[in-house]
């Protein structure tokens, strides 16, 4: 069972997360299927498309566009699934909806991407938690690191580029290539901000 141009992919551990463990207990956060923050972005690959080759295969671990599994309420109020929706736990998904696979246990990116990891704010007079506009690669790409910046590096990107993905427990926001800005130097007080409720899902 193969799509000419889609990959089929099913839900890692369900369409939602939409759980968090507090302390021997889990409590759901959400009231709403239509929020896109709690719709699970992890699946595993059932089949590849048949039309061009491609580094992700068949079992593969990805992490998804949040639209893929979540469902929503027509105008008559009748629960419906997206339009990716094709059987029973099974989705098809555009190569382009595609943000990272994983191999060796090891998460690469797709296309032009890439991820960054905030970092805490160390200046007390503001109340913001994390700095702006600044944090730490966590997962490349190619055109980086022909750039010469490459994973840990501490970088700077433009604004209003904090598209949230949570992989492997970490809070790290999804971006383009052209969206690092600058390379900087670590001062040596730099520490990573991941919100409790991320690494407890």
């Amino acid at each position: 069972m193969n799509s000419i141009y889609d990959f089929i992919v099913t839900p890692k551990n369900g369409r939602y997360d939409n759980e968090i463990n507090v302390g021997n207990k889990k409590i759901v956060v959400n009231t709403n299927i239509q929020d896109h923050k709690l719709v699970s972005r992890n699946a595993i690959v059932v089949s590849v498309p048949l039309a061009y080759k491609s580094e992700i295969k068949k079992g593969d671990e990805v992490i998804i566009h949040h639209n893929i599994f979540r469902r929503w309420y027509d105008i008559k109020g009748k629960e419906r699934n997206s339009g990716q929706y094709f059987k029973e736990h099974l989705y098809f998904c555009k190569p382009d909806q595609i943000y990272l696979y994983k191999k060796d246990n090891k998460w690469t990116s797709i296309m032009n991407r890439c991820f960054v990891m905030p970092i805490k704010n160390n200046n007390y007079i503001t109340s913001d938690i994390e700095e702006k506009c600044i944090g730490i690669l966590k997962i490349g790409n190619s055109s980086l690191e022909a750039l010469g910046i490459n994973t840990g590096d501490l970088v700077g990107y433009k604004k209003n580029r904090e598209w949230e993905f949570v992989v492997d427990g970490k809070r790290v926001y999804c971006m383009k290539s052209n969206d690092i800005i600058i390379k900087y130097e670590y001062k040596g007080d730099e520490v990573e901000y991941n919100p409790g409720w991320a690494s407890s899902s």
